[in-house]
């Protein structure tokens, strides 16, 4: 253990005391990065979902560019000022889940929370995948390697945020905001270049590569509310500030706010900008997987950094570094979520246990193992994963609006508030209808399968520790009971190392027994001899093995004692030998793990180790 524990604190750290814990709360400059990243990394692939769809309809659905993007923007000032609303009201955290539970019932919290839940692992899958497509944009050869980068940038998330809210930030910090700098440089600089420029109509070479088979699609109503479902993308991770207020510093609530303000103001820049250069620019979507592919925010930087210049491989750069950072936005949530419903007895209790790291660690490696699952099963391609995303994030955007519009109405706050927060959750509501019927066969179907089995795997889990509360109350004038004791101690053969064994068993219960199984009948009188002259007035039990077992008799043995006195406590003591070096347990025959899994459903046995160390 002593080198585990070295390598595990090289690793993740030294365990921080709970008196400490204040220290590890997150200032601004860090709650963006890490709350936000999500969010904020979202605009190198949104514009591109867009136009994925656009590109269906030939070259004049690229003019519907623009407004998608302006409706979008109008989204996310609607969505962040409930959030602005919810973080002030719930200054303890929760958000979502807890709105939800508080004003709308149970129910309508666990429909909120198994969303989120769902969304936040497709978030770490989506936003690792979409790193993958930064590097395989600067570099097509690494396309073979995807899955792989994919897992180890996972792994890579895992620690560092086993390590700690506070390092992680410091961690994400310089990337987050670098690629932050460097999108508003583009864009800037884009549209400095663009002035009194008329805009570029798409080339239809490029367009000629999208030809679909059944002909380019009408551009109506259809095409413009698949295209609008695709840029909901970039609302993912809006909630995870509300999630997670106290990761911030006191104030708690202030320090949320301010970074939830600031976050909608840069996503609303960045993202309104590079769908304007695209726009302006004609920019084409290239196929995934096809030599020289280049993302649609790489193809802008081409245009006006110059294509391999140190400002294009720069800005690519930190797109990778800060997609696979944006995952940390479900590592920031996630554990705090499932703390959340754990506490509320629809998840196992581990995930509400906090670490030594003062993060919740239990569900930081659920997380890992759950997108590591997702990459692998869909290859770490992200549009073969957006379908499946942004579903999730809008059921719980709807349900928090209605929780908050029910609350404000509940405690008659002023008109305006109340109103933007239904209005909100009829928008909301609206564009996940939406978002379901355009990507239902996409794949958003899995969604609601997914939904519905942690609905039916929260509702057993509750039933469990109802059904634990009920067996564990005690009832009004009930007694400990009257028990007797008898110990059983496993004597393979009398040695030195047997002696403290059988001084232990002395000193449990009057009713000591040994028990020898013999598979040697040819032994058994030396065994006895040997006994009688160091195991004292302790009777000594010959089992005999004709199958050549050594645990069957003794559960044979066990049996016969609990049948002939049900209400008695058996202590089986097991000696173990502890070698010196750590390899030289291989060579040991140590019974009492395999004994242990024999009589762990037997109601009343209790087996113990007496541990005997070698020099």
């Amino acid at each position: 253990m002593g080198l585990y524990n070295k390598l595990r604190s090289v690793v993740i750290g030294k365990p921080i005391a709970s008196k400490h814990a204040h220290h590890e709360r997150l200032p601004k400059i860090y709650g963006l990065p890490v709350f936000a990243s999500d969010a904020l990394s979202s605009v190198a692939y949104a514009t591109e979902e867009i136009l994925l769809v656009l590109v269906l309809g030939g070259s004049m659905a690229f003019v519907l560019l623009p407004s998608i993007s302006l409706w979008l923007g109008a989204l996310m000032l609607i969505v962040g000022f409930s959030y602005y609303q919810t973080i002030h009201a719930y200054p303890k955290g929760g958000g979502t889940y807890l709105v939800s539970t508080e004003n709308l019932g149970s129910l309508s919290g666990r429909v909120a929370g198994a969303s989120l839940l769902i969304d936040y692992v497709l978030t770490v899958a989506v936003s690792v995948s979409s790193g993958v497509a930064a590097i395989v944009s600067m570099n097509s050869a690494a396309a073979d390697y995807k899955v792989i980068i994919a897992v180890l940038a996972v792994l890579v998330l895992m620690t560092a945020n086993l390590r700690g809210a506070k390092e992680s930030g410091a961690l994400f910090a310089i990337p987050t905001y670098s690629f932050v700098a460097l999108v508003i440089i583009l864009i800037g600089y884009g549209l400095y270049s663009t002035m009194g420029v008329p805009h570029k109509p798409p080339d239809p070479a490029m367009l000629a590569k999208w030809r679909p088979e059944e002909g380019w699609h009408t551009v109506g109503l259809l095409l413009m509310l698949r295209a609008f479902a695709a840029s909901c993308t970039a609302l993912t991770g809006t909630e995870a500030i509300a999630d997670g207020v106290q990761a911030f510093r006191a104030p708690e609530a202030k320090n949320a706010s301010q970074t939830l303000i600031a976050m909608i103001v840069l996503l609303l820049v960045m993202f309104i900008g590079l769908g304007y250069l695209a726009f302006h620019e004609g920019v084409v979507p290239m196929i995934s997987g096809k030599e020289g592919y280049q993302t649609v925010l790489a193809q802008i930087a081409a245009t006006h950094f110059g294509n391999g210049s140190i400002l294009f491989y720069t800005i690519l750069v930190f797109t990778a570094a800060v997609l696979f950072l944006a995952a940390n936005t479900a590592y920031a949530d996630f554990p705090r979520l499932s703390s959340f419903i754990a506490k509320d007895g629809y998840l196992p209790r581990q995930l509400a246990t906090v670490g030594d790291r003062l993060v919740f660690q239990n569900g930081i490696v659920f997380l890992s193992l759950a997108s590591i699952a997702l990459l692998v099963i869909y290859k770490a391609d992200t549009h073969s994963l957006i379908p499946l995303y942004a579903m999730g994030v809008f059921i719980s955007f709807t349900l928090s609006q209605l929780g908050m519009g029910v609350k404000f109405l509940r405690e008659k706050a002023p008109l305006w508030q109340t109103g933007i927060s239904f209005l909100g959750s009829f928008v909301t509501f609206v564009v996940l209808i939406i978002l379901l019927v355009t990507k239902f066969a996409e794949g958003a179907w899995l969604i609601v399968i997914a939904l519905a089995v942690m609905l039916f795997i929260f509702s057993r889990i509750k039933n469990h520790y109802v059904y634990l509360a009920g067996q564990l109350d005690l009832q009004p004038g009930e007694e400990v009971p009257e028990m007797r004791a008898t110990t059983l101690l496993l004597v393979p053969r009398i040695h030195r190392g047997i002696l403290q064994a059988i001084g232990y068993a002395r000193s449990t219960a009057k009713d000591c027994r040994a028990i020898h199984v013999t598979m040697e009948p040819g032994k058994t009188q030396a065994i006895k001899e040997s006994w009688d002259e160091h195991g004292g007035d302790m009777p000594l039990v010959i089992l005999e093995s004709p199958f050549r077992s050594l645990i069957q008799p003794v559960i044979n043995y066990i049996d016969q004692a609990l049948e002939e006195d049900p209400n008695q406590i058996i202590t089986v003591i097991v000696p173990q030998a502890v070698p010196k070096r750590w390899w030289q347990g291989m060579l040991h025959n140590n019974i009492a793990v395999a004994l242990k899994i024999a009589l762990a459903s037997k109601k009343n046995v209790v087996i113990t180790n007496v541990r005997y160390f070698l020099k």
